[in-house]
């Protein structure tokens, strides 16, 4: 029996360049390679598609094989733009469709998009660099409407990149200059004290049509203020799974992780993040594709309830080869 051809698209045009590159290494080694033949496609930042350290048009690629794992994270490879280019040659592919991957990798319209349910988030501001001109009345703006302390997002973008946390009201004005001089649009948030988590979700797995997986709780070391770049991969952060909640706090974890997947219809994976403060469970985002490094915090929830890294590439590649052919 001819084994089943896999694209594994990793690199890109992103801030998360490296941490792509980083998914697609642990896929290719994790791979069934009894079922599948994967093949390495490293796509440079300036765009160009590698394959064996070989130039190759893009077309050429996609119309040699019979599925496409997209190990891409952020600008390009999470923001619906691959997902068109594949769609456009027919190829299923793994994660989230295009227009679902554009909305929910902008923090602003995530929220937009689920403001009829009852999913809590923090109070915010989407401020755009051409429609600022008086940065200071925006801050004293912002600081009226929520409080002492922010944190500052580029609108899109992941792995924590661009993020600043601002303590003092003082501060703002410049935080948010420097924000802008960086990124064309960010948003700007009340910071909410509490313990980190993230919860991932998977369509059609173990029989139930949506499974959330045991929320992690996450620990950073003393000298990070938050879940940074940094002390995401370099292993200094605890990642506790199962995370030490109570019953209902987890399950209410789960049933936003699930919520949220459904209301922006995503497909077969995502995985949301959350703050757990006094006053309730905050969401601040969902990511469509989660880094699966051996360092991330998804493949660590899947070894929690006994599943395999190897058996997850399985069920995501023949579920989006079965969902093609349906």
């Amino acid at each position: 029996m001819s084994r089943i051809r896999v694209a594994i698209l990793r690199g890109g045009l992103s801030d998360e360049y490296k941490v792509s590159l980083w998914t697609g290494a642990t896929v290719l080694e994790n791979i069934d390679k009894s079922l599948f033949e994967p093949i390495d496609i490293v796509i440079t930042k300036n765009g160009e598609w590698l394959c064996d350290g070989r130039l190759r048009l893009p077309e050429h690629v996609l119309h040699s094989v019979d599925v496409v794992f997209n190990a891409l994270h952020g600008r390009f490879g999470e923001d619906g733009t691959v997902q068109r280019l594949l769609e456009r040659f027919a190829v299923p592919y793994t994660g989230s469709k295009a227009f679902a991957s554009s909305v929910a990798m902008n923090k602003v319209t995530t929220k937009n998009f689920l403001k009829d349910t009852d999913v809590k988030v923090a109070k915010h501001i989407h401020v755009t660099k051409d429609s600022v001109a008086d940065i200071a009345r925006v801050s004293e703006r912002i600081v009226d409407l929520f409080g002492p302390q922010y944190v500052i997002k580029p609108v899109s973008s992941g792995s924590s990149v661009g993020t600043m946390m601002v303590k003092n009201p003082l501060l703002l004005p410049q935080a948010l200059k420097d924000a802008l001089e960086h990124f064309d649009e960010v948003m700007v948030e009340a910071r909410i004290p509490g313990r980190e988590a993230t919860c991932g979700v998977i369509d059609r797995y173990r029989g139930e049509e949506l499974y959330a997986l045991p929320p992690i709780e996450i620990v950073i070391p003393e000298r990070s203020e938050f879940f940074n770049e940094e002390v995401k991969y370099d292993g200094t952060t605890q990642e506790i799974c199962p995370g030490r909640f109570d019953r209902s706090t987890k399950n209410e974890i789960e049933r936003v992780s699930k919520l949220v997947h459904t209301t922006l219809n995503l497909s077969q994976y995502s995985r949301s993040d959350f703050i757990i403060s006094d006053d309730g469970i905050y969401f601040l985002e969902v990511n469509t594709l989660p880094g699966l490094t051996k360092e991330s915090l998804f493949p660590r929830a899947i070894q929690t309830v006994g599943g395999t890294y190897s058996e997850f590439i399985t069920h995501l590649l023949t579920d989006a080869l079965n969902v093609k052919n349906h």
